[in-house]
């Protein structure tokens, strides 16, 4: 049996963080379990490629939700990276911090040391940026942030049409203060996808005092008493033990690590006693707290710029492949949303409630989130809401861990939540009519001009929303009954040597895309780690 100093479960976006800094000393030895393999893939490397990586089954844990009880009963795919990398091999590589006002709630709630200008020092620790502020920004940090290579003409037109409706540009969206109209960051360097593995992983894996471990199927924590010693994994048919002399670190995300946490016997009393898990530790609220951004679309025919709906099939492709390959600029340097913004969808609202996201290019119907472009020239406008009340949850099906789990996120079940969505999705059709966006628009074709009364869009938006991949808070930190993890230790609460770092830590939603935010986690659950 092998013994490490520090065990960490899974090599995602925490994970990898992790991985680094822990062992950068030499002092500590260190293990990473993941249950996914290299990330060789070709379509890993080309940033366009999380069209063919996002519902890849090699790649992917092949997650769906429960029947939504709010959107026609239906099940949403729900894919999270299994692979080096975890979700940051696979995801739309797009770098959003979100809002100042979101981490401050988070020390507001209890969680001390968790506020925007406590965590500023580890965003900025974490990035190589090119602009913004030196105030916000970090310059010679390993994951490096690029504008984007090859702005759109449409995405331009895009803005302007904000600006035209009172939006103005943001000078930076992740300086804290997000309101404005803009262009994505991208992680990327050269041209490249620059995933957790580039940035933090792969310049670690020669220390002798760290080992990573792949194919390893973790099936339960290793209890002793009220500690955890260490994991058992499966790995080429076989179980396995590992020991830590220290910690166990659990960062599979926020679906995989309550998982492991129910299966192993911590969690709430209910959820373990139906699937015959014995109770370790009575933990309520792992497995609560589960929520997502939830995204509705309306795309449109265009005219008079080419979309890249037509790039992307036969001689153009084959053009935009050669260029990619010469200037790394082009197609293939495409992420899902190009240009977006963030707004408020009332009057005295302190912060934007809504995320708008932008493509010039559109998706056949049923089929967003894959590679079938549409055969037309289009575009799709999206919109997120930043903050949803409605919240879910993510329970052990068996205690098999082989066994998907339940994935509730209940989306839009608070009325809140949709009527913000309402006033948003209204303001996609007003960007629509108005110049110059204007201009290029053939017609709308989802959901059509058909669509006119209140009832007529939330039945558009139950029938078509859709994840963001988003899903964060199932093992929150805190100091209230439902807490899980304590903020000044990152320990599981009533327990030694078992910790969780990643996204399962959010108390409440951030502001827009995730990555960030997890990143900014584990820098800081790095320093509290060995201090704690």
């Amino acid at each position: 049996m092998e013994e490490f100093d520090y065990v960490i479960v899974g090599a995602g976006a925490a994970g990898c963080v992790l991985a680094n800094r822990l062992s950068a000393s030499g002092k500590n030895t260190v293990a990473v379990i993941e249950a996914g393999g290299k990330d060789n893939h070709i379509w890993i490397k080309v940033p366009a490629g999380f069209n063919k990586t996002v519902y890849n089954d090699n790649l992917n844990w092949g997650y769906e939700t429960a029947p939504g009880p709010h959107i026609d009963g239906r099940k949403i795919r729900f894919p999270r990276g299994k692979v080096l990398g975890g979700s940051g091999s696979i995801n739309g590589h797009l770098y959003v911090r979100g809002q100042s006002a979101d981490y401050d709630t988070w020390a507001q709630l209890g969680c001390r040391g968790w506020s925007w200008d406590d965590l500023l020092p580890y965003f900025k620790r974490a990035e190589s940026r090119v602009g913004g502020s030196d105030e916000t920004r970090g310059r010679s940090g390993p994951l490096v942030i690029e504008d984007q290579r090859d702005p759109h003409v449409l995405s331009d037109a895009f803005m302007d049409a904000n600006e035209a409706l009172g939006l103005k540009r943001s000078p930076d969206y992740n300086s804290g203060d997000q309101e404005g109209t803009l262009l994505y960051q991208n992680m990327m360097k050269g041209g490249r996808r620059w995933s957790p593995v580039d940035a933090y992983l792969r310049p670690a894996m020669g220390r002798a005092n760290l080992k990573v471990i792949t194919h390893a199927l973790v099936e339960r924590i290793d209890l002793e008493g009220r500690k955890a010693v260490g994991i058992t994994y499966r790995q080429d048919g076989q179980s396995k033990q590992v020991r830590a002399r220290r910690d166990v670190i659990l960062s599979g995300g926020a679906i995989n690590t309550p998982q492991l946490l129910q299966i192993s016997g911590i969690g709430n009393a209910d959820d373990l006693h139906e699937i015959g898990v014995a109770v370790k530790h009575a933990l309520p609220g792992v497995g609560r707290n589960f929520r997502d951004h939830y995204a509705v679309r309306v795309s449109a025919l265009v005219k008079g710029a080419g979309s890249l709906n037509e790039k992307s099939r036969g001689l153009p492709l084959v053009a935009e492949v050669l260029r990619y390959a010469f200037t790394r600029k082009g197609l293939l340097t495409a992420a899902p949303s190009h240009a977006g913004g963030y707004f408020k969808t009332r009057p005295g609202l302190a912060t934007p409630d809504m995320q708008l996201y932008f493509a010039p290019a559109s998706y056949m119907p049923g089929r967003y989130g894959t590679s079938e472009l549409d055969r037309v020239p289009g575009m799709t406008l999206g919109v997120s809401q930043l903050r949803p009340e409605s919240t879910g949850h993510v329970k052990a099906t068996t205690a098999d861990p082989t066994a998907k789990p339940e994935i509730q996120p209940n989306y839009l079940a608070v009325q809140h939540d949709r009527d913000a969505l309402l006033a948003a999705m209204k303001y996609l059709r007003k960007l629509l009519a108005t110049p110059p966006l204007s201009s290029f628009v053939v017609e709308e074709n989802l959901p059509g001009p058909a669509v006119q009364t209140d009832e007529q869009w939330m039945a558009h938006a139950r029938a078509t929303g859709s994840t963001t991949y988003h899903p964060v808070g199932t093992a929150k930190l805190g100091t209230d009954p439902m807490a899980v993890v304590d903020p000044l230790s990152m320990r599981v609460i009533g327990l030694e040597g078992l910790r969780v770092a990643d996204a399962s830590c959010m108390p409440t939603m951030v502001s827009g895309n995730t990555y960030a935010a997890t990143n900014a986690i584990a820098e800081k659950a790095s320093d509290l780690i060995p201090a704690t």
